[in-house]
């Protein structure tokens, strides 16, 4: 099963715009969603104010903080796909593991990977105003990712293009449909 359905409606469609902190996540998914109308969602929002507390101060999150986040991330797109809405989801999803999570249940979820130089990440980093992820936990993101696997749905960017190429991109890329009317999501 690909998506849930309501009546007469086409599945649902579940996309998760990833990559290192600074990549550009946040932007992709809010443009993918006007777009198409589909509901967003940052998955920073989900964690816990200790973990919030902790990456402020420039200690990288371990697997054991991650698990319940990723847990309660999965849960607020399953739960709109089971209402019958599309989503799009802001989230590092940096390990297999962590993806592995995210797609559980009958969704589909595309990825979407913002990847590029490192450099290029620093830079958007620190122009970023009000983030509690500071540059310098950029290093320890880009030793945690994973690349995708052949057998894993993702579409990778380069964070090089402009925030419009890189939604056109993924839009066309993942053959989303441009809403004309975005009330009905």
């Amino acid at each position: 099963m690909t998506g849930e359905r309501r009546s007469g409606d086409q599945p649902t469609r579940h996309v998760v715009v990833m990559g290192v902190s600074g990549a550009g996540k946040t932007t992709v998914a809010r443009g993918i969603s006007a777009a198409t109308g589909l509901e967003f969602a940052e998955a920073d929002e989900f964690h816990s104010p200790e973990s919030v507390a902790r990456m402020r101060s420039g200690v990288p999150l371990d697997d054991a903080t991650r698990w319940p986040w990723l847990r309660d991330v999965a849960a607020w797109v399953a739960e709109r796909g089971a209402e019958g809405r599309s989503t799009v989801l802001a989230c590092s999803a940096l390990k297999r593991s962590y993806r592995d999570v995210l797609r559980q249940g009958p969704l589909r979820v595309d990825f979407v990977h913002l990847d590029g130089p490192a450099e290029v990440i620093r830079a958007r980093m620190a122009r970023r105003e009000g983030h509690y992820m500071p540059a310098s936990l950029l290093e320890s993101q880009l030793a945690t990712l994973e690349p995708a696997e052949p057998d894993e749905s993702v579409l990778v960017l380069d964070v090089s293009l402009s925030p419009q190429a890189l939604v056109a991109a993924a839009v066309s890329g993942l053959g989303l449909p441009v809403s004309a009317g975005l009330g009905e999501r």
